[in-house]
């Protein structure tokens, strides 16, 4: 019997519960170590790779500029003939050497140019282009940039990007000193972007991982998908190895960015940026936490078996005498008690079971016969007290005289018209009708006769009116009507134009005939109580009694 409530199955829980709290706190506090020593080594991994990508540049960078520098300084330079055959075949030779160099050129000192590597340019002034300026003056190492003459000589084998080039420029001069001319390389941008790209190709398995080349200006440079689509965190810091940064392709990356030191006359300001997805650098985390889910599910139902063998063993003679417990309350058959068991206390437990069977069973002969007559007993008195409650409230709430609504149920009811308005928006309207010259009857016929009259003014209101509309006795010869459900003013007077006229065309006993001054006003939404909508009728019904009697006044305020 699989009851969550039984002792053996608590006990299999617990166990389970407790295993499972043990292992998952085990495993979630090692996982978070471990989460947070994989983020430190993937984040100095990350670290280590953008210095080894800015490092590997500035130096590939610093060198070529001493490469011009040395070519610039190369005895056949320096003596003063540009046009020597010499100069060509050295401006050949680097080209094919380095073949990061898309082009290799000298220009005299008015900016044509006299030599360059297959002839490109040659005989074309470059006097207004900056390295050309900058290089009559010093070294000069320019920022990338576009080379719009080249770019047209030149076959571009990368077709999703422009062709783009770095410029390296140093004056010539003479042995005395004289600038003659720039000797000037255009190399390849590509070239960069393979150098720093080499070092997360050889470094990192992981494809997510991208190197990013950034302007001083914080434009990506590199790679081209992310030029002018993409831009950096903000506050990525340069004082950390690394940070964890959203990115604004909505994306957590671990970050690094490194300056680029070329040791160069010219500081481009480039800055190598290094990321990775943080889901990637946390990968065998997930796989490690998955594996551990598993081995910890199987040793949750190690132990909760364990413990169900073990509660078994305790809890069957335990459920032998809840069984013998459960026959006697229902008196289906004969309780058995355990016979077998080793447990000292269940032991004593059946004994003291036994034993007080049949105590139980003979008082609770008595208790059902005196049951039976106590609950007889009190289905009569509460058959009695209902019909008298009821014949309280009847009373409570009815005329004695007229047999209508009373002073008492009329205000409860206002009430309930009240709140019921308030929450609809919806107002109701008022009747307040006083018999005309009652006083006389009394006075002239005596009680008895009044009595009667009041009584029939009573049927006939009720006759007159509405099923909707609620009827009460004021007071006295007053009698108030109640128009829910915002009446027009036309709906209002017909009702009491037909109460009026009824009650004018009926006949009295002893009286013969009888009139009603009727008083009307009406409630709005708005109004905090109905205390005023009492107050304006009973003003109608003045004016109505100083109009003469036997009319209806409708409340207006005054102009």
């Amino acid at each position: 019997m699989f009851k969550h409530s039984s002792f053996r199955v608590r006990l299999a829980l617990w166990f389970g519960g407790l295993s499972l709290f043990t292992l998952l706190s085990v495993g979630i506090y090692a996982g978070w170590i471990t989460a947070n020593q994989m983020k430190i080594n993937a984040g100095e991994a990350v670290h280590a790779q953008a210095v080894a990508a800015a490092e590997l540049l500035g130096a590939n960078l610093h060198e070529r500029e001493i490469e011009i520098i040395l070519l610039s300084q190369a005895p056949h330079f320096v003596r003063g003939d540009l046009t020597s055959p010499d100069i060509l075949a050295s401006l050949e030779r680097r080209r094919t050497l380095r073949s990061e160099f898309a082009w290799l050129g000298v220009a005299d000192a008015t900016g044509t140019v006299v030599q360059a590597s297959n002839n490109m340019l040659v005989g074309q002034s470059v006097a207004q282009r900056p390295w050309f300026i900058a290089g009559l003056k010093d070294v000069y190492s320019g920022d990338v940039h576009e080379a719009l003459l080249l770019a047209k000589l030149l076959p571009n084998t990368h077709t999703d990007e422009p062709l783009r080039f770095i410029d390296f420029a140093a004056p010539i001069r003479t042995g005395d000193g004289k600038v003659i001319g720039v000797v000037a390389a255009h190399a390849h941008w590509n070239w960069v972007t393979s150098t720093v790209q080499s070092i997360i190709n050889r470094r990192n398995n992981d494809s997510e991982t991208q190197i990013l080349i950034v302007s001083n200006s914080g434009n990506v440079l590199y790679p081209q998908t992310l030029a002018g689509v993409s831009e950096l965190p903000t506050k990525l810091p340069l004082t950390k190895n690394y940070s964890i940064a959203m990115w604004d392709d909505g994306h957590r990356y671990l970050t690094s960015q490194v300056l680029v030191d070329a040791d160069s006359t010219t500081n481009f300001g480039w800055r190598i940026v290094v990321r990775q997805p943080l889901e990637n650098a946390l990968a065998p985390v997930y796989a490690m936490y998955a594996r551990f889910l598993v081995l910890a599910l199987i040793a949750v139902i190690l132990f909760s078996l364990l413990a169900w063998r073990l509660a078994q063993s305790v809890s069957k003679p335990i459920e032998q005498l809840a069984a013998a417990a459960h026959c006697i309350k229902h008196n289906t058959s004969a309780p058995r008690y355990p016979t077998d068991t080793s447990l000292s206390e269940v032991a004593q437990l059946s004994n003291a079971m036994q034993s007080m069977t049949e105590s139980l069973l003979t008082r609770e002969r008595e208790l059902e016969l005196l049951n039976q007559t106590l609950e007889q007993q009190v289905l009569q008195r509460t058959d009695a007290l209902a019909v008298a409650n009821k014949q309280l409230e009847h009373l409570a709430t009815t005329d004695p005289l007229t047999g209508i609504n009373n002073r008492r149920r009329f205000d409860e009811k206002l009430v309930d018209y009240v709140q019921m308005g308030k929450r609809t928006g919806r107002g109701f309207s008022i009747l307040l009708l006083d018999a005309d010259h009652f006083k006389k009857v009394n006075d002239n016929y005596g009680h008895p006769v009044g009595d009667a009259v009041l009584q029939q003014i009573a049927r006939l209101i009720m006759q007159n009116t509405r099923a909707t509309d609620f009827v009460a006795r004021y007071g006295g010869e007053e009698f108030v009507v109640i128009l829910p459900n915002a009446p027009s003013a036309s709906e209002v007077h017909t009702v009491a134009e037909k109460i009026r006229s009824a009650i004018e065309s009926a006949t009295f006993p002893e009286v013969s005939q009888m009139t009603m001054s009727i008083g009307s006003s009406h409630w709005q939404a708005d109004e905090p109580n109905a205390i005023a909508v009492i107050q304006r009728a009973d003003v109608a019904l003045y004016n109505a009694k100083a109009s003469g009697r036997n009319c209806i006044v409708t409340y207006e305020k005054p102009a």
